[in-house]
């Protein structure tokens, strides 16, 4: 079973995309802010399976407390052991600049909340995972 990584810091956003990423099979573990994520994420590989990188996929917000999400990208593509995990991006800022700051590191996709149903996102999560 794959398991997604989501941080975001919206109550009521956490719950939908649990709800609908549980009922889709996926694992889902939550991060209300940067600083958690990623933490979650060093602590996970560090005692995690060799070779195996965790989690299978970072839904990613931009707008968090404590640390962006754009610090967090910048730290996980500077770490060699973490530097391939797979990031989507659902963000309200959906500016071009922004969807180009997403692309300069590497994300997946970059989805504008406003432009997205929880259930398509599930979709564009499938095609990646």
């Amino acid at each position: 079973m794959k398991t997604i990584l989501l941080v975001e810091d919206d109550p009521f956003l956490i719950d939908i995309y649990t709800t609908k990423l549980k009922e889709t099979g996926f694992n889902v573990e939550v991060a209300t802010d940067g600083y958690a994520c990623l933490s979650k994420i060093k602590e996970k590989n560090e005692k995690g399976e060799q070779g195996k990188v965790w989690p299978d996929l970072v839904l990613l917000d931009i707008v968090l407390p404590q640390i962006d999400g754009w610090e967090v990208l910048s730290a996980l593509r500077k770490d060699e052991k973490l530097k391939n995990i797979k990031v989507i991006v659902l963000s309200n800022l959906g500016q071009r600049e922004e969807v180009e700051k997403g692309n300069s590191f590497k994300v997946v996709k970059y989805l504008i909340k406003a432009h997205f149903t929880p259930s398509e996102v599930v979709e564009e999560i499938k095609k990646v995972i």
